[in-house]
């Protein structure tokens, strides 16, 4: 047990977008344990937008990855950057730095000793050195939000974890349901074919009177490490026809997808950190599943409907099935 009357922790999630989302309940019961403490999130520039504006923080470091640099940006100048941001923080005199990735991080191990602080919290697949308290793996599956939330254990806090956080911009009102479609996703087996998000629309248009919000990466399918679905888009829209409610949206930016998300009432996508934006955002979610953990990753504290086959391939999934599944769930009140 690690207990304080008002620490300083450091956490570091330095992995994708929704595992930083799914972290958001353990930053926010240790800002219910410790109103007083200093809190701190070490995280890269490609997921640091989940943390905009959240109220549990003090202060987010933030880096950017070599291979995350932007045109003209040199490796001499990120490098730079890192390292007087690594020495701050060093200053900083850090009581416990928690490394919430749930696996064994050496080299996060290793960096969170440099930082000098007083403890290192980590998980290990068994007993490591460099942790002085380390979480083992537990005999029974845990959702991701469940398994991080370890952490807030060591601080007695008990209880289920609270829901995700993600802030939303400030919206406009509107008074129709708005339904956000995400039509991409980073494996082969999560992708839904685009003739059928077109279908669904249909038919949640005129089953709910809706407008939607189309969501995709952009890019080309055929770029090998960011493949994009401007062609699946294209075709969508072409199959809605011109007049139809749709506000086509492609999100370059990680706050450009939450600013997007945050106008909508409820979602349809497959798995990913798009899914857990959402959940942050409190929109209710049909989510598809191809070969993805459904109890490590499903939406966490929001109403959804999962559907996943047995052959874990989304392409099986029929539009008949997530109609029926999107119609079961309780929509959240339009923002009028």
């Amino acid at each position: 047990m690690i207990s304080e009357k008002s620490p300083r922790i450091l956490i570091i999630r330095r992995d994708n977008i929704g595992d930083l989302v799914c972290t958001t309940p353990l930053l926010h019961a240790l800002r219910q344990r410790f109103p007083g403490a200093w809190i701190g999130a070490l995280v890269n520039s490609y997921n640091a937008p989940v943390l905009d504006g959240n109220p549990d923080l003090d202060e987010v470091f933030v880096y950017t990855k070599a291979k995350h640099r932007s045109a003209g940006q040199s490796l001499f100048d990120i490098l730079w950057r890192r390292l007087k941001m690594l020495l701050a923080l060093r200053r900083r005199h850090i009581d416990d730095i928690l490394i919430a990735t749930t696996s064994w991080q050496p080299r996060t191990v290793r960096l969170a000793h440099w930082l000098n602080s007083r403890r290192v919290v980590g998980f290990a697949d068994r007993a490591r050195k460099g942790l002085d308290v380390a979480l083992l793996p537990e005999a029974k599956p845990l959702h991701e939000v469940e398994d991080v939330f370890r952490l807030a254990r060591l601080y007695d806090i008990e209880g289920e974890p609270p829901s995700l956080q993600v802030v939303a911009p400030e919206a406009s009102t509107h008074h129709e349901i708005r339904i956000a479609i995400h039509i991409s996703a980073r494996k082969p087996s999560q992708r839904w074919p685009g003739e059928r998000y077109a279908e669904l629309m249909r038919m949640l248009r005129e089953r709910h009177g809706a407008r939607f919000v189309l969501l995709w990466s952009p890019g080309g399918n055929d770029n090998p490490l960011h493949p994009g679905d401007d062609e699946k888009a294209a075709e969508i829209l072409r199959r809605l026809g011109n007049g139809f409610p749709v506000e086509a949206t492609v999100t370059t930016t990680l706050r450009q997808l939450i600013a997007a998300l945050s106008t909508c009432d409820a979602m349809v996508c497959s798995d990913g950190g798009a899914m857990h934006l959402a959940a942050g955002l409190g929109l209710p979610i049909v989510c598809l599943f191809g070969d993805s953990g459904a109890t490590r990753w499903r939406p966490w504290g929001v109403p959804y409907r999962l559907l996943q086959k047995e052959n874990l391939e989304v392409t099986d999934i029929g539009v008949d099935e997530v109609f029926a599944a999107f119609n079961e769930l309780p929509l959240r009140k339009g923002q009028a």
